[in-house]
C-alpha cells in the first residue's frame, strides 16, 4: 500500500518562512528541488523509531506500578528521545550537505584559472565580455560551467551581467571566486582592458596556489610530528600504562598485608587498585579516538587550510591509531607477562 501524505508531512515539518532559504541552501549542493517527500519519510521513521525506543527503554520503568508522575515521566522521555533522534539526524544531514558544498566550491576553484584563460582568449579574439564568458563554458569545467550557464540564463531574461555574476559568487563561501569576479566586474564598470585584467587575475591565482604549496611544505615537519605522536607514541604509551597497571595490581595483591613474619608491622598500608584493567582499555580506546580526531583536524588545517578539506583524515587516523594500540598491547603483553605472573 502506498504511503500517503509524504510530501504534506515533509512541508509541515519545514516552516514556510524557512523554505526559501532551504531551497537556496540546497541549490549550493546541486539539489534543484527541495525533497519534501524525503522529509515526510523521515517523519514516519522518527515516529516509529521513537515508539520502539520508548517501549524498549522508557516503558519498563512504569510497567510495575502506574502513577500520574510516572506517566508524565514517560511522556517527557518520549519527547526527549524523539527530539534527540531528530537533532542527531538533521545534524548528520547538515554536515553532509555542508561538506558537499565545500567540495563543490573547491572543484570550482581548481578550474577557475583555466576558465578565465578561455575567457581572456575569447576577449582577445574580439568577442564582447558576455559572449566571451558564455563561450568559455565547457563540460570539463563541471560545476563552474553549470553555475556560469545559470548566470547566463539570468542575463538572457533581462538581468544585468554584473548582478548575475555577483549572485553566483555570493552563493559560495569562496574568497578566490568572489575576489576574481569582483575585480572583473569593477573593470567592466570602469571601462578598462578586461583581457589584461583577467590575465592579472590569473597570475594572482597562480601565485596564491604557489604560496599555499610553500606553506604546506614548510609546515610538513609539524604534520609528521603530530602524525607520529598520534599513530605511534600515544598508542604505545597507553599500552605501556596498561602493562604497568597489571604489574602494580599483581604487586599490591602480594604485599597488601600489614604484617610480615615475626609479627613486624609495615609502616604503611597498601590497598587494592581501584582501576580495573578492562575499564582502562575502554578508556584508552575512547581517548585514542578523540586524540586522533582532533589531531587529524589540526593536520588538515596545516595542510589544506580548512578542517573540511581533511575530513578523510579522521577515519584514517582513528583506524591506524587503534591498530597500533592493538599491536602494542599484543607485543607488550608477551614481553611483560613474566613480570605480571611473578
Amino acid at each position: 500500500m502506498k504511503i500517503v501524505f509524504l510530501e504534506e508531512f515533509g512541508k509541515a515539518i519545514i516552516p514556510e518562512r524557512v523554505r526559501p532559504r532551504l531551497r537556496q541552501y540546497l541549490l549550493k549542493t546541486g539539489i534543484t528541488e527541495v525533497p519534501y517527500r524525503t522529509f515526510g519519510a523521515m517523519f514516519y521513521l522518527f515516529i516509529l523509531l521513537t515508539i520502539f525506543l520508548s517501549f524498549k527503554y522508557a516503558y519498563p520503568f512504569i510497567v510495575d506500578t502506574f502513577s500520574l508522575w510516572k506517566i508524565f515521566l514517560l511522556f517527557l522521555a518520549v519527547i526527549a528521545i524523539g527530539s534527540a533522534i531528530a537533532i542527531l539526524t538533521f545534524a548528520i544531514i547538515y554536515f553532509y550537505l555542508d561538506l558537499r558544498i565545500f567540495n563543490r566550491t573547491k572543484q570550482m576553484e581548481e578550474v577557475l584559472q583555466e576558465f578565465l584563460k578561455f575567457v581572456s582568449e575569447n576577449l582577445k579574439g574580439g568577442m564582447s565580455f558576455e559572449k566571451a564568458l558564455w563561450s568559455a563554458i565547457k563540460p570539463e569545467f563541471g560545476i563552474l560551467a553549470s553555475e556560469v550557464r545559470l548566470a547566463a540564463k539570468k542575463v538572457m531574461t533581462g538581468q544585468d551581467v554584473d548582478e548575475a555574476i555577483t549572485e553566483f559568487t555570493d552563493k559560495y563561501d569562496s574568497p578566490m571566486l568572489r575576489r576574481s569576479f569582483n575585480l572583473i566586474i569593477e573593470g567592466l564598470k570602469g571601462g578598462g582592458r578586461i583581457a589584461e585584467l583577467i590575465d592579472r587575475v590569473i597570475e594572482n591565482i597562480e601565485e596564491t596556489r604557489m604560496l599555499k604549496k610553500d606553506m604546506a611544505a614548510t609546515n610538513m615537519t609539524y604534520v609528521i610530528f603530530i602524525t607520529f605522536v598520534v599513530i605511534v607514541i600515544a598508542p604505545g604509551l597507553f599500552a605501556l600504562s596498561y602493562q604497568l597497571l597489571g604489574i602494580l595490581g599483581n604487586f599490591v595483591a602480594k604485599i597488601g598485608v600489614t604484617e610480615v613474619r615475626g609479627g613486624i608491622t609495615l609502616p604503611l598500608t597498601i590497598s587494592t587498585i581501584s582501576i580495573k584493567p578492562d575499564d582502562f582499555v575502554v578508556f584508552s580506546r575512547y581517548a585514542l579516538v578523540l586524540i586522533s580526531a582532533f589531531s587529524s583536524m589540526i593536520v588538515s588545517m596545516i595542510r589544506k587550510g580548512s578542517i573540511k578539506a581533511g575530513v578523510m583524515y579522521i577515519p584514517i587516523f582513528i583506524a591506524l591509531s587503534l591498530l597500533m594500540y592493538s599491536m602494542f598491547m599484543f607485543l607488550l603483553t608477551r614481553i611483560f607477562s613474566s613480570l605480571i605472573s611473578i
